[in-house]
């Protein structure tokens, strides 16, 4: 089974060690971050720091000028990695010690360019704007995200490429001192709070036979008992959450709502793969493979966008999908992927940090599950934030897993090497 962890540039900038104490783990290949929102990070084994704190979306590479001349929107380029291209000097470490780089991309989550440009985002039924969530329908930010997704994803040295929120974004978000859990939501009423009642969204809904403002309308209608103290409706599980949509809103209504967001959802998919593939056969880059993280639910959204379980393949190479929690939890997460076509990818990602909800302690019980529910790669997350009995526990996990498989994981010859 391919094994692949991900990794931050600044992991691996500036510490010579990181290359190989990334291939000791038994990994085949790291999935790389280039375009990456904010975020505060731990670096527990660099020789030079100890936290990166990356105030906003950002490129971890040098953008080229031509692409993004004229355009108001635009990526963000960093100042926290002492390095004019961190992604490249990181990619070219890791392939000399003999692992895969893959890019790792970050699409419609950028709080800055909310903030920027607040016409942009999306804007609940209340008219609150969203500004970590780019509004996908919206003719602009399709543009930004495509061309973004293009240059981020075909860098020097990557081989193919993880696309991360390439969906809807809506009200979840790990937001600094966030102060949202006075009112426990669940999945239902989350999605009705993330359901997008902009201009463009609006004209969309018009378009399928819902009045201007009665999405909007309707969502506050079946959101009053919840402000008033009633126990949200959820039944429980995807199907449960969308079950309780059409209770609160109505079939007719949740269906065109539902059509409109699939289909723009899957519009920009379609595009981004299509462009991707564009730039990695002007670069001749042979092979490229382009998955999306994927949630099998097409209403929820997220850093794991919602998508068809079968459409998605006939563009994509593949899905990441959360796997993180009991046997139960994965099985809802992969089984709707199990009659994928052949040569399509499906890889269970895996937290293997103890202190973000993982178990290093039983990965290798947890991918081997994953393998029987058809998963034929992992993703680790997240090497560069583990600690190291977390890696250890990794380390051995995976050679347990090579053992049970007969073979040796390509990249685990450097096991001489510290892990703390």
């Amino acid at each position: 089974m391919r094994v692949g962890a991900f990794a931050y540039p600044w992991d691996v900038v500036g510490d010579p060690q990181a290359p190989d104490r990334l291939a000791a783990l038994g990994v085949h290949q790291v999935t790389l971050a280039a375009a990456y929102h904010s975020t505060r990070a731990l670096t527990p084994r660099h020789p030079r720091h100890r936290i990166v704190t990356a105030r906003h979306s950002a490129v971890l590479y040098p953008p080229d000028p031509g692409r993004w001349a004229g355009r108001a929107l635009r990526p963000y380029t960093q100042d926290w990695v002492a390095d004019p291209d961190p992604f490249g000097t990181a990619a070219r470490a890791l392939t000399a010690a003999g692992l895969e780089v893959h890019s790792w991309v970050v699409l419609a989550h950028n709080s800055r360019l909310g903030a920027d440009h607040p016409s942009s985002v999306v804007r609940n039924a209340y008219g609150d704007r969203y500004p970590w969530a780019p509004c996908i329908a919206r003719p602009e930010v399709r543009d930004y995200l495509v061309r973004l997704a293009a240059e981020a994803a075909v860098r020097p040295g990557a081989r193919g490429v993880e696309l991360e929120s390439c969906g809807w974004y809506g009200l979840a978000h790990l937001h600094g001192h966030d102060k949202l859990a006075g009112v426990g939501l669940g999945g239902a009423a989350e999605y009705l709070m993330s359901v997008c009642c902009c201009p463009v969204c609006r004209a969309g809904y018009a378009a399928l036979g819902l009045p201007g403002g009665e999405v909007a309308a309707a969502v506050r209608r079946a959101l009053e008992p919840v402000w008033a103290g009633a126990a949200p409706p959820d039944g429980g599980g995807r199907a449960g959450e969308w079950a309780a949509v059409e209770d609160l809103l109505g079939a007719g209504p949740a269906g065109a709502v539902r059509a409109w967001r699939e289909r723009v959802a899957d519009e920009l998919q379609r595009a981004v793969v299509h462009a991707v593939r564009d730039a990695a056969a002007h670069a001749s880059v042979d092979g490229f493979r382009v998955l999306l993280h994927a949630d099998p639910a097409p209403h929820r959204c997220g850093p794991n966008a919602g998508v068809d379980p079968v459409g998605v393949l006939a563009h994509a190479d593949g899905v990441v999908v959360p796997c993180t929690g009991g046997e139960g939890a994965r099985a809802a997460a992969l089984g709707p992927f199990v009659r994928r076509p052949a040569g399509t990818t499906l890889a269970a990602n895996l937290t293997i940090v103890g202190g973000m909800g993982g178990s290093p302690a039983t990965l290798a019980a947890d991918a081997a599950h994953a393998a029987a529910l058809g998963a034929d790669e992992l993703r680790l997350y997240h090497a560069g934030l583990a600690g190291a009995a977390d890696l250890e526990a990794v380390r051995g996990a995976l050679r347990a897993l090579n053992r049970s498989a007969g073979g040796r994981a390509q990249g685990s010859g450097a096991a001489s090497v510290p892990l703390s």
